[in-house]
């Protein structure tokens, strides 16, 4: 998957947990920022999840609602030093 949206219309909110992978950038809800998930557990509908890009030294990741998800991105190659 390159580009997906993602959203329910009326709540702004990601329908489906079944397209979100562990690797995928994100949008959420409230930021500006990129997202990487780099874990999900869709029993309780929770990712974990680091900013992106990343900066090698950091090991900052925290948990999120996936329904605080708004859009599901493709990752760019830029790395932070």
């Amino acid at each position: 998957m390159i580009h997906s949206k993602l959203l329910d219309n009326k709540n702004n909110n990601l329908v489906c947990s079944d397209n979100l992978y562990k690797g995928a950038c994100i949008k959420i809800k409230n930021s500006n920022k990129t997202f990487q998930v780099i874990g999900i557990n869709a029993g309780k509908k929770i990712c974990w999840v680091r900013e992106w890009p990343f900066a090698r030294n950091s090991k900052k990741t925290f948990a999120l609602e996936i329904s605080q998800i708004t859009l599901q991105i493709f990752c760019s190659n830029q790395f932070s030093e």
